[in-house]
């Protein structure tokens, strides 16, 4: 399995692993409990990582959302708290979610040891959120909240090629998110309002982005052999059908604990490349 191979067959895994805390009842609830809306939340708990930009910038980084939402919301977030202080809590939601949903995954040693390794080498040139999130403090749990958190950095990479794609492929991100899968009610999702582009004039230009995406996407998974590539598909696989399944099977009885860094302190991805705190 190919570098390439490999990004495309984990895109739905990681796309859906690594955002599944923002769908979180609990995570509106914490937003809630901070005194901002569900919006707000998301838009200063993701970009918030890059710290006390202008909300153009987070625009700029986050790329599918129409400036003018993001600017909504992080006009508002920002009458409640820091950028970096959601970002925070954020982080801890994304922590306490993998906690409570992949602490029990029988592949999670396996999934946390090949993950890191990605996440650790992947170059994040071009790709400011991702470089952010890879700078943020250790949230507080177990292997599961490390997880989460490496799914989370998967998912921004990915995130961040595909913009870097689009572009390369002359669409705007309107016109991306109008000839993919959601269409218009995707438009309309990241806040984009009409008129819409013609979908047809788009389509072959949006394969294209996607293909580059999975070439840009797929450097990181060089750092692993193809036996360890394919390993990884099956884990990620797995791990997403235990979402779906809480039936699904879990870990051993006798499974051994998988030590982590230490919560609350900054860790430096690039320098540890265990999962020991150093």
């Amino acid at each position: 399995m190919t570098p390439e191979q490999t990004a495309a067959a984990v895109k739905s895994a990681v796309l859906e692993l690594g955002g599944a805390f923002w769908h979180d009842p609990r995570t509106t609830r914490k937003a809630r409990q901070l005194g901002l809306t569900g919006w707000a939340f998301y838009v200063a708990g993701r970009a918030g990582a890059l710290g006390d930009v202008h909300a153009d910038v987070a625009a700029a980084a986050m790329g599918f959302i129409a400036p003018d939402a993001v600017r909504d919301g992080w006009d508002a977030a920002l009458r409640v708290a820091s950028p970096r202080e959601i970002a925070g809590h954020s982080a801890a939601e994304c922590g306490r979610w993998g906690r409570e949903n992949l602490e029990s995954f029988y592949g999670l040693p396996r999934l946390l040891g090949l993950a890191e390794r990605v996440a650790v080498d992947a170059d994040p040139t071009g790709m400011p959120l991702f470089a952010a999130w890879r700078a943020m403090p250790v949230p507080e749990g177990g292997p599961g909240a490390r997880a989460a958190v490496l799914l989370h950095l998967l998912r921004e990479h990915r995130c961040g090629a595909h913009v870097q794609a689009v572009r390369a492929s002359d669409l705007t991100p309107l016109e991306a998110i109008v000839a993919g899968p959601d269409g218009e009610s995707g438009a309309t999702e990241f806040g984009w309002r009409p008129p819409y582009p013609a979908y047809a004039p788009l389509v072959r230009k949006r394969a294209w982005a996607e293909a580059l995406t999975d070439r840009i996407a797929g450097g990181a998974y060089r750092v692993l052999t193809s036996e360890e590539r394919r390993e990884l598909v099956d884990l990620l696989d797995a791990a997403r059908k235990l979402q779906k399944d809480p039936h699904a099977e879990r870990a051993p009885a006798d499974r051994q604990p998988y030590p982590f860094a230490r919560p609350g302190r900054a860790y430096d991805w690039a320098v540890n490349r265990g999962p020991e705190f150093r």
